[in-house]
């Protein structure tokens, strides 16, 4: 499959995280979870030290993982990622010690320096995490590490996701090749306010540390903060993107040039495309919720309205019955604070089995319920809402609201 944006050829590949040139990564079952079925310690390494940037959650109660990591990378450079699930290291007195003694192990297995590392952690909130099991097993995750190994990284990452999130793409940088590859896990605690989830992203085109930094703080924006699953902002989660030039490009330093313009538009595939993943596999959805708005007077305002219908409760309840209740749609818009004028706004339910327009300036309009309901009843559902105030756009994601959103999470700890 092919993505054509502007004159530049997207392609979606295989290889995830292990996509682009000179990245290795693995995935084990140490022991930090029960099941030993499931795996919990991921690694990723470069082969070389790597430009690095990233961003962090809102929430002022931080995991120790984040305070290690940001500090790590300071320099603008990492070598490698480690990343356990099953415990947050989050609100513990030894948060940090545990972090950075992570970083030292991670170091120690794969040749690099403590300061080189990126620190991760995702699970339950203020239970002690014991690096016992990380140590034992850091060996043989190293050992494990190779090129096809993005999959059982994207595995261990996750916690109650239902499925593994991992995405590639190809295209060229002036003649040549160049290639990004992502993984991410999310599925709760998912609401706009970046991070919002774990995500890792690799790239071996060569480009600055300064400007992967406003690469990935631009892209941010309009991607990973456009979603929200349940309107609970993380605690640990972030964004970290790799570039270890491995591809030869010549250095991108100019964020005016057409080099940055293609890097952006193949960082912006891979980034929609595990937004669309983590939204679609929402704690308890069944339906991925894709609201578009054209017609806002600015991308502020945009945002604004589209962030808030994806968030409405009532909406995605609405959604998850197939009912074509959008006066929900209005009632969100109404006050999401952006300025709008309601007699100007249309609404649009829209699926793989068609369109079918439900309100016009304003006011509900006749349609057939039961075609509605057809269109709703799609795994994949657009809201398209154009509030004729000018020209800005912006796309939120979100989910449908269901029974075992509550069971997962009446028992998330026990």
């Amino acid at each position: 499959m092919a993505i054509i944006m502007e004159n530049e050829k997207i392609k979606l590949i295989s290889g995830g995280i292990c996509a682009a040139k000179g990245f290795k990564a693995s995935g084990i079952h140490c022991g930090i979870r029960k099941n030993r079925s499931k795996k919990d310690l991921a690694l990723v390494v470069s082969e070389k030290l790597a430009a690095t940037a990233a961003v962090y959650t809102t929430n002022l109660v931080k995991g120790a993982p984040l305070v290690v990591t940001q500090k790590n990378i300071a320099d603008g450079y990492a070598k490698a990622v480690i990343c356990n699930s099953g415990n947050a290291n989050t609100c513990n007195a030894d948060g940090l010690e545990i972090a950075e003694k992570m970083c030292e192990l991670t170091a120690a297995a794969v040749a690099c320096d403590a300061s080189d590392v990126i620190v991760a952690s995702t699970g339950v909130i203020g239970q002690r995490l014991s690096v016992e099991p990380i140590a034992a097993s850091l060996p043989t995750l190293a050992k494990n590490i190779s090129y096809s190994g993005s999959r059982d990284a994207a595995e261990a990452i996750m916690t109650t996701d239902t499925v593994i999130k991992e995405i590639a793409v190809e295209f060229e940088i002036s003649g040549t090749k160049c290639r990004i590859g992502g993984i991410a896990k999310g599925s709760g605690m998912i609401h706009p306010n970046m991070a919002t989830m774990l995500v890792f992203i690799t790239t071996d085109v060569a480009i600055t540390p300064e400007l992967l930094n406003v690469a990935l703080k631009g892209d941010v924006a309009d991607t990973f903060n456009m979603i929200s699953v349940d309107g609970d902002t993380s605690t640990n989660d972030m964004v970290a993107v790799l570039a270890n030039g491995e591809a030869g490009n010549q250095m991108i330093t100019c964020a005016d040039s057409a080099e940055f313009a293609v890097f952006m538009k193949a960082l912006n595939t891979v980034t929609v495309g595990l937004c669309r993943m983590i939204a679609g596999d929402g704690e308890g959805a069944t339906k991925l919720l894709e609201c578009k708005v054209t017609g806002a007077a600015d991308v502020i305002m945009a945002r604004t309205v589209a962030k808030s219908v994806v968030c409405s409760s009532l909406l995605k309840a609405a959604m998850f019955g197939a009912d074509a209740n959008w006066g929900r749609v209005l009632c969100a818009i109404g006050y999401s604070g952006a300025n709008v004028d309601v007699a100007k706004i249309d609404v649009s339910f829209r699926s793989a089995k068609g369109e079918i327009l439900v309100c016009k300036n304003g006011a509900g309009v006749d349609f057939s319920e039961d075609t509605a309901k057809e269109i709703l009843l799609e795994k994949e559902i657009e809201i398209l809402v154009d509030v004729g105030a000018g020209n800005a756009t912006s796309t939120a994601w979100g989910c449908d609201l269901t029974y075992d959103y509550v069971k997962i999470n009446g028992d998330y700890r026990t």
